[in-house]
C-alpha cells in the first residue's frame, strides 16, 4: 500500500501499536526506550449461537477490545547492527480485577542488520502472518479467515528474515515444542490410581514446526507465498499449510487484495483439510477508512462443509491518538442440532458486530 493509504489504514483500521504515538522515555548514546499502548473499549454481540453443541446467549456485552501496554527497546551496536527487545502485556480495561496484566502478548529480542538481515527469538506473532496474510489482517476483532499470528508461533520461537533485495524478502521461523520434564511412565497416587493432571510425554515427542516463504514488494504491488508445517502439537493436523496473497494499490486511496490458503486433509483423524479464497479491499479518505472482505471456504473430510464468510469495517480518526470503529462479520458457521433429545436446531451464527473507541499512546 502507498504511504498515505498505509498510514490511514494502519492507524485507523489496524490500530497497530507499532504505529501508535509511542512516548520516548530514554534516548541517549544509541540506546532508546519507548513506551506505548492503548485503552480500548467497546460493545459486541451476535456471532455464534452455540458452544460445545449447546445453545448459548449471544446478546450484547460491554467489553475490553485489546487494551495493552508495551516497551520497545533498542541499542545501536554499530552503524549496521542494532540490538532490540520488546515486551508487551494485555490487560482488561472494562472491569476492576485483581490480576492487573492478564496476558503476555509479545516478549522477544534480536539483532537487526541492514546488510545481513534480522534474527529474533522469543514470543512473537508468526512470520507467516507478518509477511504473507497481513494484507487481510485489517480487522480489530474478527474477520480474518486466513492463518493469524498464533499459527505455530507465539512462544519458544526463533526467526530470521533477509534484508529487502530488489523487492524480495525471504523468511524462516522455527517453533519448538518441548517435552522436557514430562513423565514417560504413568504416575500413581497413594491409592494406585493414575494421576492425570501432570505432564506426560506424547507420541509426537519433541517437535519443531518450521514456516517460511518469500515476499515481493515493489511499487503498488505486493505478492507473498509461504508455508507452515501445521504440527499436531500446535493444534494443527500434521499436514503442510500453504498460502499465496497479493495486494495492489489501484489508487492512493484504494487497495485491493486477493489470496489463497490451503491444507491437506489428515488421514490420521487430526483434522480437516481446507481451501480458502479471499478477496477484499481497503478505501481510505481523510480521517475515514473502510474495509471489506469475502471468503469462499471449502472443507474436506466427513464433517467438512462449504461456507461463505464476509467482513466489513469502518473506522474514523477523531485525532492521531483517538479513533472509533464499527465492524460486522458473518462467519457462516454450519447449523447444528442441539439438546439431549436432538429436537432443537440452532442457526450456525448471527452477524457478529462490534463497535467502540480506542485511545493510543
Amino acid at each position: 500500500m502507498k504511504k498515505t493509504l498505509l498510514a490511514t489504514a494502519i492507524i485507523g483500521a489496524l490500530g497497530a501499536s507499532a504505529a501508535a504515538q509511542a512516548a520516548t522515555v530514554y534516548d541517549q548514546d544509541g540506546t532508546k526506550l519507548d513506551i506505548y499502548g492503548r485503552v480500548a473499549l467497546g460493545i459486541d454481540g451476535g456471532g455464534s449461537e452455540h458452544k460445545d453443541g449447546e445453545k448459548i446467549d449471544n446478546g450484547a456485552e460491554f467489553r475490553n477490545v485489546g487494551s495493552r501496554l508495551g516497551l520497545r527497546l533498542s541499542h545501536e551496536v554499530s552503524r549496521d547492527l542494532t540490538a532490540f527487545a520488546r515486551a508487551e502485556w494485555r490487560y482488561s480495561a472494562d472491569e476492576r480485577n485483581d490480576e492487573g496484566f492478564n496476558d503476555v502478548r509479545h516478549t522477544y529480542l534480536g539483532l537487526q542488520s541492514d546488510q545481513f538481515g534480522t534474527v529474533q527469538a522469543g514470543n512473537f506473532h508468526s512470520f507467516y502472518l507478518q509477511f504473507v496474510s497481513s494484507p487481510f489482517d485489517v480487522y480489530i476483532q474478527d474477520g480474518l479467515e486466513f492463518a493469524g499470528g498464533g499459527k505455530q508461533s507465539n512462544g519458544d520461537s526463533i526467526g530470521y528474515y533477509t534484508p529487502e533485495l530488489s523487492g524480495f524478502t525471504a523468511f524462516l521461523q522455527l517453533k519448538h515444542y518441548s517435552e522436557r520434564g514430562a513423565f514417560e511412565d504413568p504416575q500413581l497416587d497413594a491409592n494406585g490410581d493414575v494421576i492425570t493432571d501432570v505432564d506426560y510425554t506424547s507420541e509426537e515427542g519433541n517437535v519443531i514446526a518450521p514456516q517460511g516463504g518469500v515476499r515481493y514488494a515493489q511499487g503498488p504491488l505486493t505478492v507473498a507465498v509461504g508455508f507452515v508445517e501445521d504440527v499436531v502439537r500446535g493444534g494443527g493436523n500434521g499436514e503442510i499449510m500453504g498460502g499465496v496473497v497479493g495486494s495492489y494499490d489501484i489508487t492512493d486511496q484504494f487497495s485491493a487484495r486477493l489470496g489463497y490458503e490451503g491444507r491437506k486433509h489428515s488421514d490420521e483423524g487430526y483434522g480437516n483439510g481446507y481451501d480458502k479464497v479471499g478477496l477484499g479491499g481497503t478505501f481510505a479518505t481523510g480521517p475515514w477508512a473502510f474495509t471489506g472482505d469475502i471468503y469462499d471456504i471449502s472443507e474436506d473430510g466427513a464433517n467438512g462443509e462449504d461456507r461463505t464468510a464476509w467482513a466489513l469495517g469502518s473506522y474514523y480518526n477523531v485525532s492521531s491518538n483517538f479513533d472509533v470503529f464499527l465492524e460486522l462479520v458473518q462467519a457462516d458457521q454450519p447449523d447444528i442440532t442441539v439438546g439431549s433429545g436432538g429436537v432443537d436446531t440452532a442457526d450456525g451464527d448471527d452477524v457478529y458486530y462490534i463497535t467502540g473507541a480506542r485511545y493510543h499512546f
